[in-house]
């Protein structure tokens, strides 16, 4: 993996700036540093490396196409390049990487190259000749990719941090409704004005001459939901299943340096380890990651120490403390670069600083639940699709008011401004943040749209569209996003196995038996694991991935909530009103503990804007 950066601008590129900008991008790419400016002065290209395959300095960025016409820097890792050769029969190769394979199979073929491409990336061509700049992301959007475009310039980079230095953006009060509501910015918004999350599974061409910027979309989820055929015997699509999903695998573990896998003990990562276990062979041992916590409640160390041991692999454990989060803290911020509020990116922080120390690529499991039925809000989505369900709901809602805090948290499930705003709003429970009702009291200025959020297609079972919109957002805008920045600010590359284009595809369009069968989730996957790993080992309470919240925002990390949610600094920031945070903080320490969540994500927008908002630059 890498870092990529660069822009145009009409006065003439400041070749300090395209240095500096490129150099917050160091931590994804330790290895190299690469620049270029075109003869017009007005282009400017950066990269940073992360030497994965050919690690020899021939294949350093930015690398020029063979007839000099056009200039790339990616950031990713393509797993068919070696057989997108064969489309240049007799072509001269100059490296054995996969960025030459980018590059040249564009000059020779144009932007229809990006659907060809299954892999992970963000990448930007100039074309010397036309002066234009391509842009493009890969399918589901694990890389990341900025832009920014303002009078007179046009900026691109893999993170925030690099393209806050070119314009230093303002900060955008639209997205702190979502980022209340999800606990994350959905694309294409970002927490800065004037600055967007490029969408996935596009790309874009952007034309200084005349000023145009054109977005095309190469793929979508939709098009391959519930697109497979439903007459198929079920060992046939079993076995199809298991071919995709060792073909990605076995692609993805294609690696000039060290290779292992995330093993949390739970279904996805078991099976994308016992899968790499079995590529690999009897040879080397395939080295695992876990960790560990001291509450029982959020420890799975136990059962990924027993896959470990039942696959023979090199087996590295972490136990997490309380103080390894804390250390963690001062660069929480800067790692992530705008307000995000998944938890679970403190430990995903701490394996991949512990897998840094062994080896250089990972493959993790992301993407299981959301494709194969794993999470227990899509139960929520049949029920609230009841038409019975529908006409009680109200009053459902008012009667938990009155009860027990278990009632109180799931009774919020009730409480939604209407039918089209279901997927939003089920997530935003689940994981117990602000609904909209709560967001119109709380908010200074409560004026927010959440219909281009909800907008989805409106066929399939409501369980299904809840899992379609979490791949369209929850793994992508957070989920994957959680683990590119905790993984590459140690400089390591995640690979996604789960999230193989042919393998998602796949996924997307399989009836619904193959993924909850009689009551038991993830049906087709388990059916897989199972032939590896007995299946005893899986047979408990699915736990998720993340730190006892709950109990350390009393403890050690109260005093991170009495910093940055002082009435002052609240008060400063102007989005919330601090009568209605004093309020939610007396509840929380009266006993109200299902809020800890609500106090965590505001919390972190503050903190974000006092350190952000308030930067010597």
């Amino acid at each position: 993996m890498c870092g990529i950066a660069g822009f145009y601008a009409s006065k003439g590129i400041d070749k300090d700036l395209l240095h500096l900008v490129t150099g917050k991008l160091a931590h994804r790419g330790p290895d190299a540093a690469g620049y270029y400016v075109a003869p017009s002065a007005q282009v400017g290209l950066g990269h940073r490396r992360l030497s994965i395959i050919d690690t020899s300095t021939s294949a350093n960025q930015p690398m020029h196409s063979a007839d000099g016409r056009y200039v790339i820097v990616f950031n990713g890792e393509i797993y068919n390049f070696r057989q997108l050769k064969s489309r240049l029969p007799g072509f001269g190769w100059k490296t054995s990487g996969d960025t030459e394979v980018i590059v040249e199979l564009f000059a020779h073929f144009g932007s229809q190259v990006f659907g060809w491409l299954n892999g992970i990336f963000a990448l930007a061509i100039y074309d010397s000749r036309e002066d234009q700049l391509w842009l493009a992301r890969d399918a589901l959007g694990v890389k990341p990719l900025f832009i920014s475009r303002t009078e007179g310039r046009f900026s691109f980079a893999s993170e925030l941090k690099a393209l806050a230095l070119v314009g230093r953006p303002a900060a955008a009060a639209h997205a702190v409704p979502l980022f209340l509501h999800l606990g994350y910015i959905p694309e294409p918004y970002t927490i800065y004005e004037g600055v967007e999350k490029f969408p996935a599974g596009c790309f874009g061409l952007f034309a200084p001459r005349q000023q145009e910027w054109v977005l095309t979309r190469y793929w979508n989820a939709e098009d391959h939901y519930r697109s497979a055929a439903k007459g198929e015997k079920e060992e046939q699509v079993l076995e199809r299943g298991k071919e995709l999903l060792f073909a990605a695998v076995e692609r993805q573990m294609i690696s000039d340096v060290p290779l292992g896998t995330f093993l949390s003990g739970g279904i996805d990562s078991s099976l994308v380890t016992a899968v790499a276990a079995q590529v690999r062979g009897g040879g080397q041992k395939l080295k695992t990651f876990s960790i560990g916590f001291d509450e029982p409640r959020f420890d799975e160390s136990e059962f990924a120490g027993k896959v470990a041991t039942h696959l023979h692999t090199d087996h590295h454990l972490f136990r997490v403390s309380e103080q390894d989060v804390l250390e963690l803290l001062p660069r929480f911020i800067s790692v992530y670069d705008e307000p995000f509020a998944d938890s679970s990116a403190f430990p995903t922080m701490l394996v991949s600083r512990l897998a840094r120390q062994h080896v250089t690529v990972v493959l993790s499991g992301d993407g299981g639940d959301e494709l194969f039925q794993g999470y227990g809000m899509y139960a929520w989505a049949r029920r609230l699709s009841n038409p019975g369900v529908r006409l009680l709901r109200k009053p459902a809602y008012w009667l938990s008011r009155i009860m027990g805090e278990r009632y109180r948290r799931a009774g919020n499930l009730f409480c939604y401004p209407n039918q089209a705003h279901i997927p939003s709003h089920i997530f935003s429970q689940e994981q117990n943040l602000f609904h909209e009702k709560e967001l119109k009291s709380m908010l200074v200025n409560p004026d927010f749209d959440f219909n281009p959020l909800n907008n989805i297609v409106d066929t399939g079972l409501p369980q299904e569209r809840q899992a379609l919109w979490d791949v369209q957002h929850y793994l992508k805008d957070d989920l994957l996003v959680k683990v590119d920045r905790a993984s590459m600010h140690f400089g390591l590359e995640v690979r996604v196995p789960l999230q193989d284009q042919e393998f998602v595809a796949f996924a997307l369009g399989l009836p619904y038996r193959y993924k909850v069968n009689e009551g038991q989730t993830k049906y087709l996957l388990r059916q897989i694991l199972y032939s590896f790993v007995p299946q005893e080992i899986f047979e408990r309470p699915k736990r998720g991935f993340a730190i006892p919240l709950h109990k350390w925002l009393k403890g050690e990390l109260k005093s991170q909530v009495d910093k940055y949610l002082s009435g002052d600094l609240v008060e400063a920031a102007g989005w919330v009103r601090p009568a209605y945070v004093r309020a939610l903080l007396a509840r929380y320490y009266k006993g109200e503990s299902y809020l800890y969540n609500r106090i965590w994500v505001l919390l972190v927008l503050h903190w974000w804007y006092h350190t952000e908002c308030n930067k010597e630059w």
